[in-house]
């Protein structure tokens, strides 16, 4: 679910920013190109909730890494973007997008944190409920009578 997220999010910073910003996933040791973007989930938690559901919490922080001179004020113009091209993101199969909530963000040494939780309920299934049952045919009719 994690690497759905992360691509959803991925998604949805290439339709607002486009070509000229990369996005990477894993960790660049060396070699970064500015500008860019990295993302990550910080501290996933799973709780149960009830029965066979369960909440998950999944923070994301997507640091910017400016290019220009003017690093601050580089990175508030990308923030407020962010707010909103990150409240909804889609992963990819689902017909509902998730809703980004407790948005926030703080520039620390030039660099952009943007943090951002897609927090959804699961429902697990058992390992019986997950095989297919096969087809079934069913023969409906109105009955006639005297009524």
């Amino acid at each position: 679910m994690i690497n759905s997220i992360i691509a959803a999010i991925s998604v949805a910073l290439d339709g607002e920013f486009g070509d000229g910003y990369e996005i990477h996933m894993e960790e660049i040791r060396q070699g970064l190109k500015e500008p860019c973007f990295f993302i990550s989930c910080l501290n996933p938690t799973v709780e149960l909730f009830r029965g066979k559901r369960y909440y998950r919490t999944h923070q994301f922080c997507i640091q910017f890494f400016p290019e220009t001179e003017e690093k601050r004020h580089e990175c508030n113009a990308v923030a407020e973007r962010m707010w909103r091209c990150l409240e909804y993101v889609t992963r990819d199969g689902e017909e509902r997008p998730m809703r980004g909530t407790k948005m926030r963000y703080e520039l620390a040494d030039g660099v952009l944190h943007f943090f951002v939780n897609y927090d959804c309920f699961v429902y697990r299934m058992d390992a019986e409920q997950q095989t297919s049952m096969g087809g079934m045919v069913s023969n409906m009719g109105i009955k006639e009578g005297g009524g």
